[in-house]
């Protein structure tokens, strides 16, 4: 808890400036036609890591460093420096190519993009693909850092990112007149909003170094890998590889999906209903799982590696039990804030520039509905680390063949039944319908392999929590009633609904939590309370 507490003040920190970043975005680029083409560019450099190391670090790296680090602390550092010198000629290869195929992942993921639109999405694809350098290098030296039990650094570094970007943005905002466009925008402009976005993730990376050495860690490149540790590292990659472009698949789909739709809508005069806005409203839902729900997995996962590694099964359930407990406290009031306050939270942060309140209020309504995902994806992503923990890949991905499946037909559906101006918001659904499907299996084969899930305990907390969890769903409901009917939307009345309703909803959910006697709640208080100035730790 005290590990988690430490990753979720820095990652408070970035996440919250990561809303600064994106609401300097959206003022700057709206939500239309020039703002899908820079978002689904961006997007691609994170595909492109994801696909071919992302899941590799999470599901294989950390637990191979930490089990050859309890077998001999000289060899373990002698694999690190292996491991990170092939990521690091890896990386370079995969940037150089996916330079080069900055055409081929807009074909995929931009829809409908035709014309200038397509011509400036390729153009920021190939010019955002330096970043899967950056940001591999930044991923893997976390990785390591969290191996050594250093968690802060990886937590905090984005905050730099988000601040060069919000620079970038207000430049932007200056320098630009009118409403900016594909066909509109200058080489200038170009040039400013693609060396802010690469700079950013490059600070990042460089940020982590003080903290490497630190820890004792200093590269020597070395490639004299051991008999047997490539395969060994091989056969668990072949099946996080094998996840990672099964998610991806439905991810390119939904995200085609929601392009054409934005194309369809602008087409009709509908508004701007395409990509911008799912991304948008996808960025807030995850801040509460970030917060506390990657913080908790992240500090858990050596720990569940080490008691897996042991054969120590029980403590293995007792820490997912711990995990994804303690993840509810903060994961479900969220959920209910988000539900009743999605109006005002996306006025607030994006009703500016060249974001109107109504564009605002297509984000919210998306955002609605990922809020009923909440739950079932925190504890579908930590039920993956426990997979992962045992070594065993393989699980992980069949059941992502279910959660895609489910994902894609439920997005093929909506986007063949439903008017433009609500296919993002059925897509939504359909990820939300997914992460259930996923939470669902996960439990059912965990439950075989670790002899029980701790279920009952946890069956009584997520009661009482939800119990706790209507007098702030009914408390925010009614702030945001009185508000618009009072003062209508906009601005300040978001700021007003969303400052009262989130402090009294918070407050009669922790009062009866505590009535309720929740000890996940206490021990969540009493951490934060540690660390707050004059707080006592013990």
């Amino acid at each position: 808890m005290r590990s988690g507490a430490i990753m979720a003040v820095g990652t408070l920190a970035s996440r919250v400036t990561g809303f600064l970043r994106t609401a300097m975005l959206v003022a700057a680029l709206g939500v239309g036609a020039l703002a899908d083409a820079y978002n689904t560019a961006n997007t691609v450099p994170f595909i492109v890591y994801d696909l071919l190391l992302g899941g590799v670090l999470t599901a294989v790296v950390v637990p191979l460093i930490v089990r050859a680090r309890e077998r001999d602390p000289e060899y373990g550092a002698r694999y690190e420096q292996r491991l990170f010198t092939l990521a690091v000629l890896g990386l370079a290869v995969i940037t150089a190519i996916a330079v080069l195929l900055g055409p081929v992942f807009i074909g995929i993921y931009g829809g409908s993009m035709r014309g200038a639109q397509r011509d400036l999405a390729v153009l920021f694809a190939r010019l955002f693909a330096v970043q899967i350098f950056f940001l591999g290098v930044s991923a893997f030296s976390g990785a390591i850092l969290n191996t050594r039990k250093r968690f802060a650094a990886p937590m905090w570094a984005p905050v730099l990112n988000n601040i060069v970007i919000c620079l970038t943005a207000a430049v932007f905002l200056l320098v630009s007149t009118g409403k900016v466009t594909p066909e509109t925008i200058t080489t200038f402009e170009v040039a400013l909003l693609a060396g802010g976005t690469i700079g950013g993730m490059a600070l990042q990376t460089l940020a982590l170094w003080p903290s490497l050495r630190g820890s004792g860690f200093r590269w020597r490149p070395r490639l004299d890998f051991r008999k047997g540790e490539l395969g060994q590292m091989g056969r668990m990659a072949v099946w996080t590889l094998a996840y990672v472009v099964i998610t991806q698949v439905g991810f390119a789909v939904t995200t085609r999906l929601a392009n054409s739709a934005g194309v369809r809508g602008r087409a009709q005069h509908l508004g701007d209903v395409g990509y911008t806005p799912y991304f948008n409203a996808y960025q807030l839902f995850q801040l509460p799982y970030a917060i506390i729900g990657v913080s908790v997995i992240t500090a858990l996962l050596p720990r569940m590696s080490e008691h897996a590694a042991a054969g120590r099964m029980a403590e293995v359930r007792d820490d997912f039990s711990a995990g994804l407990r303690l993840c509810s406290v903060v994961i479900l009031p969220a959920a209910g804030l988000m539900g009743v306050l999605a109006s005002d939270i996306t006025t607030v942060l994006f009703a500016h520039g060249q974001t109107s309140v109504a564009n605002a209020q297509v984000i919210a309504q998306v955002l609605q509905m990922f809020a009923v995902a909440l739950v079932p994806f925190a504890a579908y992503q930590l039920m993956l680390r426990v997979f992962y923990a045992m070594q065993d890949t393989r699980t992980p991905t069949f059941i992502s063949v279910a959660v895609v499946a489910t994902s894609i037909t439920a997005a093929l559906i909506v986007y063949n039944t439903l008017a433009p101006q609500h296919i993002i918001v059925g897509i939504a659904g359909g990820f939300a319908l997914a992460q259930t499907v996923g939470a669902l299996v996960g439990w059912a084969i965990l439950r075989r392999r670790l002899g029980g899930m701790d279920g009952r305990r946890i069956a009584v907390t997520y009661l009482k929590l939800i119990i706790a969890l209507w007098p702030l769903i009914g408390f925010g409901y009614a702030v945001h009633a009185v508000v618009e009917a009072g003062l209508g939307a906009g601005l300040l009345p978001g700021i007003l609904a969303l400052a009262v309703g989130s402090a009294g909803g918070g407050a009669l959910y922790l009062v009866f939590a505590k009535l309720l006697r929740v000890p996940e709640v206490q021990t969540m208080v009493s951490t934060v309370s540690a660390r707050l100035p004059g707080g006592r730790r013990g």
